[in-house]
This record gives C-alpha cells, structure tokens and sequence, in this order.
C-alpha cells in the first residue's frame, strides 16, 4: 500500500504581504527611412503572428507616428523582441509600460 502524500498549502498573506508583479515591459518599433511598409508588416505577421489586419495597423502607427508598441510582457521577453526587430534590420527598443 503506498502512503498518502502530504499537503502543501499556501500560507495566508495580508494585502502587505503580498507579493509585487513586476511592471510589464514593451516593444517600441521606431520609424525609419529605410524598410517599406509592405516589409514592416511582413515582420510583425512573421515573428509575432499577427493577422494581416493587426500588423498593418501596428505598420501604420509606425509609419504615421514615427513608434508602434508591437509587444508587452517581462523584461526578457521584450529584450529577446527588440533582439528579434534587430536582426530583421528594424529600429526597435525596450522600455517600461505606463
């Protein structure tokens, strides 16, 4: 017969001892002279998966506001995107959200 295995329970935490969630990071692709439109939306559909639509949205912030903010998430999840908009040859940088 095999032994029943304890319980693990989480101890009860008051709103001061609960634990922070670490501010959210973003993506920011920036405007260059460089790359097409057609190019930038080939990228964001690519990489991040974004339908048709979606990516020529994010495109055309870029492209009419000079930035686009194509991802959210932790901080090494935004360093491996801008690492990614890199080697596609876009301008892009990190940064905290608002």
């Amino acid at each position: 017969m095999s032994a029943a295995s304890p319980v693990e329970v989480e101890p009860t935490l008051t709103p001061d001892d609960s634990p922070t969630i670490a501010s959210p990071w973003v993506t920011i692709v920036w405007d260059d002279p460089v790359n097409l439109m057609s190019y930038v939306t080939f990228v964001f559909r690519s990489y991040f998966g974004y339908s048709t639509e979606k990516a020529e949205e994010l495109m055309l912030q870029v492209h009419n506001d000079g930035r686009s903010v194509v991802s959210t998430g932790s901080r090494e999840a935004m360093e491996r995107d801008v690492q990614a908009m890199h080697e596609y040859g876009l301008w892009a940088t990190m940064e905290r959200a608002e």
